[in-house]
This record gives C-alpha cells, sequence and structure tokens, in this order.
C-alpha cells in the first residue's frame, strides 16, 4: 500500500510541473495572438500575461528538465562531462 502511495506522489510531482509548463506557453501563445484579433481596439501585447507565462513554462520546463539529468546521472546515462568528480585522496 505504501509503494502504491509513493508512486502516485512521484507521479504527481512530474504532471504538476507538466501542467504549469503547458499553461505556460498557452498564456504566452493566447498573450502574442490576442493583438492581431483585435487590432483596432488595443494593437499592444499583453506584457502581464506573457510574462507570467513565460516564468511558469520556464519553471516547468527546468523542473523536470533537472529531474530527468539527475535521474539520468544516477544511473550514468550521460556524457562524462556531466558525471560527478571524484575527489583525489
Amino acid at each position: 500500500m505504501r509503494a502504491t502511495f509513493y508512486r502516485f506522489i512521484a507521479v504527481l510531482m512530474l504532471v504538476i510541473p507538466g501542467i504549469m509548463a503547458t499553461y505556460g506557453f498557452l498564456a504566452m501563445k493566447d498573450a502574442f495572438f490576442a493583438q492581431f484579433g483585435a487590432a483596432e481596439l488595443n494593437p499592444h501585447i499583453q506584457w502581464g500575461k506573457f510574462s507570467l507565462g513565460l516564468v511558469l513554462f520556464l519553471a516547468g520546463v527546468a523542473f523536470i528538465g533537472g529531474w530527468t539529468f539527475f535521474r539520468d546521472r544516477k544511473r550514468n546515462y550521460v556524457a562524462p562531462r556531466f558525471k560527478k568528480k571524484r575527489k583525489k585522496q
């Protein structure tokens, strides 16, 4: 029972940043293309919505990328320059 719960928490830890990144991308897209829809009324980009979307997108992608990198580093799937350095004795 505990292992199932821990796996569920682990999946949530990846799904939530993925949803954040998706929402951020959609917010940036909507803010950019809103200036073309009603060009007569407001031809400017919505900077608040665009910057919030950018922050959410970068945070979500950075979390998922970092998680993947450290998982691959632990399993020795990375290039030699990214492996942990050993201290000389």
